[in-house]
């Protein structure tokens, strides 16, 4: 007996340690970032850190904020597009600093206090189906699409979607945005609800429909989602609008209260490293931050492409207007209003 208990003690002495910890409890990434999208990358951390068990849960952004909140014990680490939300757990005291070689180079425009770092650099788009540009000319402007919708409407009705800003944290940052870029943002809305826009909760909603052809454009999808997608679906068009291009920035953090606090910095780290970019640039279209990475989706190349028109949002501490009550109930006051589509 006595030999068989230290023949089982030598050989749990030789596992590694982190092994045998992550295989009892695998380190969490609570993500608004689908899977399909994000599992080159997903892939090769999984070989660059074989010693963690990845458990990744792809959910939606409001899913992914309540958790983040709620949910004990607590993920390790949270992505996710709602950029106002993410930097609101973060101000809140929800994060712990990173302080990899990688955290401290990474550019101070795309993070806060080296504890939340966007690490994605996302177009948003127009995305039309091949039916609609044998009857009009296609959008390629915020200008034109509301050209479009007052000039077709009767053609257009029923058949244009966009997020839905009260059931979605990215869709609410989008239109918020537009409306600080763009003067005639509301007469944009006002038209859309007069074509009985439909109002999706995420992109894949929306480019579901617009494959089926129940949809003939979709407004403000995320780019990264809809250039995945449009591979294999040749009947739909991604167009970047050339008057000005909003750029969502995916923001992570590793949780304060991680079970994992190592895996998931390491985890972090390595979305902000060398390996972690260029794959974002090749095997993605999520689109690389880091400067000098090469391939077709970086920030530089689309820079680029559409030039000063490129309007990244800022982490910064504007983003924490968003989330105020008073303003969020301002906004969906005049949205209702404008788009007569009663949200909550």
């Amino acid at each position: 007996m006595m030999r068989r208990w230290l023949t089982g003690l030598v050989l749990l002495c030789l596992l590694p340690l982190g092994t045998w910890a992550q295989d009892r409890k695998p380190l969490v990434v609570e993500a608004a970032l689908d899977r399909q999208v994000v599992a080159p990358l997903l892939d090769a951390f999984k070989r660059a850190h074989p010693d963690i068990a990845l458990q990744y849960h792809d959910r939606s952004t409001l899913e992914v904020d309540r958790r983040a909140r709620e949910v004990r014990p607590a993920p390790d680490v949270v992505i996710s597009s709602a950029m106002p939300w993410q930097l609101a757990r973060v101000n809140e005291g929800l994060a712990q600093p990173v302080d990899s070689a990688e955290a401290r180079d990474w550019p101070a425009w795309a993070k806060w206090r080296n504890e939340v770092f966007g690490f994605t650099f996302e177009p948003i788009v127009t995305v039309y189906r091949l039916d609609l540009a044998r009857h009009m000319i296609p959008p390629t402007t915020h200008a034109d699409l509301h050209t479009i919708l007052t000039t077709q409407q009767e053609l257009l009705r029923g058949r244009v979607t966009t997020y839905s800003p009260g059931r979605s944290g990215v869709g609410y940052t989008l239109f918020q945005q537009d409306a600080r870029y763009s003067p005639r943002f509301w007469d944009l809305v006002a038209a859309m609800g007069a074509a009985e826009v439909n109002l999706e909760d995420n992109t894949q909603a929306m480019l579901d429909g617009l494959t089926e052809g129940r949809y003939w454009v979709g407004y403000n999808l995320l780019g990264s989602y809809a250039m995945h997608w449009a591979q294999d679906h040749p009947k739909l068009i991604v167009q970047v609008p050339q008057d000005y291009a909003l750029v969502m920035m995916r923001m992570a953090f590793v949780h304060r209260d991680a079970p994992h606090p190592t895996a998931a910095k390491a985890f972090v780290s390595f979305l902000l490293g060398i390996e972690g970019q260029r794959i974002l640039a090749g095997s993605t279209p999520l689109f690389s931050v880091l400067p000098g990475v090469i391939g077709p989706y970086t920030a530089q190349r689309l820079r680029d492409q559409v030039g000063e028109r490129l309007y990244p949002i800022p982490i910064n501490a504007s983003l924490l207007a968003f989330v105020d009550p008073l303003r969020r109930k301002a906004f969906m006051t005049r949205w209702n209003r404008e788009i007569r589509i009663l949200e909550p």
